[in-house]
This record gives structure tokens, C-alpha cells and sequence, in this order.
């Protein structure tokens, strides 16, 4: 048996989710090998040496569905508007979590090329996106850790977490700017003071529980329970609650005085790409543990 067989079989053998008491076919053994080495190889390769290969491929894919439910997305609302919301939102969360893991990849990979420091002229878009981190005015901490432990190259599960809870916010979303369009009318006399009380009733009823439910679904998605939610919660609530107002309340007054009802939140999903993208990194780096670097300077990334 070689090496990876070995570890595939000890990993079967050391899971107490059920795997012991199952007998494991050798064909599926096989397949479960080759499913491994196909996503090794694919996440090993990079386009010119900076992007991801299996990142690219995926958002591609996510950016075609897109597209499609773009093109036809009046039709679609106009039959099944929550439906079509929740499509949308999920197509837009897995568009975001690529992006971030694709940022934490190159990040990942040009730690591993050069242990003991970023050269600039090989790893350009690596040393941007470290230097954003060392200036994010949000946190004295890296947003994406120097730490072996980070999330793998490709991870399908975090992707389906991100997906699966755009999918149900959206009905909640969806809701609640309805009721924000009867409660807060805009008029041709008076547009501006309406959109306003919108924006401020969302900032201030809905933003705080949109942040809070979004790291109690994710901390439970990932096993983390009760304990893990409140951790989560304290570490990372009041951060993320400030960077939100730095972004949302502009971004709202756009929506909420210029969008039809039916694009309302598809416009908020949409530039919620970047937000969710860097929640998606804040999620992440929450989970990972400090590591030294191998220099005479121990330097440690605390954890977000």
C-alpha cells in the first residue's frame, strides 16, 4: 500500500463518525484516491504563477451562473421573486468566499515560497495584500495570518456554509425591505427624508443582527456550539459592527434612493461581494492559531 493509500486508510481508522463500523469497497478506496490526487493536482497548479488554478476555475463557474440568472432575471422574479432572491444570494455568497480563498491562497503560498520574507518583484500581488492587511485600520491584527494552519487550498465546505446561508438570509432580507418600502414610503414630493429613515432603521435594527446571525451560523456550520459562538461574538462582533458602518450606511442611501424594490437586494448582494468576502476572511482567520516564523525574531500572527 503506498503512502497515500496509508494515510486515506488511517484516516478512516481514526474518524469516529461512523467509518469504522462501514466496510469500505475498494473500489470506492480507489475512487476516494484519485478524487484526492485530481484536487491535489489542480490545486498545485497556478496561471502565471500567482493565481490559484481550482480557485479561478470555480469562480469562473459561479460568474457563468451569475450571468445566466442575470440575463434572465426579471422573468425569473417576476414568477418566484423570494426564489429568485435566494438563488441570487447564494450564487453571490459562493462568489465572495472564492475571492477570499483565492486572497488567502496567494497569500498562503507566497508565506511558503519565502519563510523568511515576501520579495516583491515574484510575489507583488502577495506583498499588496499583505500591506493591506498591516494597514487595516479595523484591527491590530493580520487579516490573513502568517500561520501553515490556514484553510486548505480549495475548501468545498466553507464555500457551502457561505452558500447555504446567503440562500436562507435572503427570505429575511427580502422581508425586511418590504416592510422598510410600506413603513417608509418614497414619494415624488418627498423621496430624500423617507430614504433616510431607511437607512437608518436598517443600520440600526438590522446591521446589528445581521452581524450577530451571520458568526452564529457560520461558528455552528463549523462544529464550534455554544462555547464557540460566544468567543466568536466577543472577538469579532464590535469589529466587524464598525467596519460595517464604514461601508454600509453610503451603500444603503444608493439603494434605498435610487434602486427599484425588485433590484434592492440584488444591488446589496452584489457590492456585498467585497463585505462578505472580508467576513469570510474575518471567519477564517478567527480559527487559525499563531505560528512563528523560522527566524531569529519570533513573530506570531494573533488570531482574529
Amino acid at each position: 500500500m503506498n503512502l497515500e493509500a496509508s494515510l486515506f486508510a488511517s484516516d478512516i481508522i481514526s474518524d469516529p463518525v461512523g467509518w469504522t463500523t462501514t466496510t469500505i469497497s475498494s473500489s470506492e478506496m480507489t475512487w476516494e484516491l484519485n478524487r484526492r490526487r485530481w484536487l491535489r493536482s489542480l490545486n498545485s497548479r497556478f496561471i502565471y504563477g500567482t493565481l490559484p488554478l481550482l480557485h479561478t476555475i470555480i469562480f469562473c463557474i459561479e460568474m457563468a451562473l451569475f450571468a445566466r440568472l442575470t440575463s434572465r432575471f426579471n422573468g425569473y422574479y417576476e414568477e418566484r421573486p423570494i426564489l429568485t432572491m435566494m438563488v441570487s444570494n447564494a450564487i453571490l455568497g459562493g462568489i465572495a468566499d472564492t475571492v477570499a480563498q483565492s486572497i488567502t491562497a496567494i497569500r498562503q503560498r507566497a508565506v511558503r515560497k519565502h519563510p523568511y520574507g515576501l520579495d516583491a518583484r515574484e510575489d507583488a500581488a502577495a506583498i499588496e495584500i499583505h500591506e493591506l492587511d498591516r494597514k487595516n485600520p479595523l484591527s491590530d491584527r493580520d487579516l490573513i495570518p502568517d500561520s501553515k494552519a490556514l484553510p486548505p487550498p480549495f475548501d468545498f465546505e466553507r464555500l457551502t456554509r457561505f452558500m447555504a446561508y446567503g440562500f436562507c438570509m435572503a427570505p429575511v432580507q427580502f422581508r425586511w425591505f418590504k416592510f422598510l418600502e410600506s413603513t417608509f414610503p418614497l414619494t415624488k414630493a418627498s423621496a430624500f427624508v423617507p430614504a433616510m429613515k431607511r437607512v437608518a432603521c436598517d443600520q440600526l435594527v438590522f446591521a446589528p443582527f445581521g452581524v450577530a446571525a451571520f458568526f452564529t451560523a457560520m461558528t455552528l456550520a463549523e462544529g464550534g456550539g455554544t462555547k464557540g459562538v460566544s468567543q466568536k461574538m466577543k472577538d469579532m462582533y464590535f469589529p466587524t459592527l464598525k467596519a460595517n458602518y464604514i461601508l454600509w450606511p453610503a451603500v444603503q442611501v444608493v439603494n434605498f434612493r435610487l434602486m427599484p424594490v425588485q433590484f434592492q437586494l440584488p444591488f446589496v448582494s452584489t457590492v456585498g461581494i467585497a463585505w462578505t468576502a472580508y467576513l469570510s476572511l474575518t471567519n477564517a482567520a478567527e480559527n487559525v492559531q499563531p505560528a512563528s516564523k523560522p527566524n531569529n525574531t519570533e513573530q506570531e500572527s494573533l488570531p482574529r
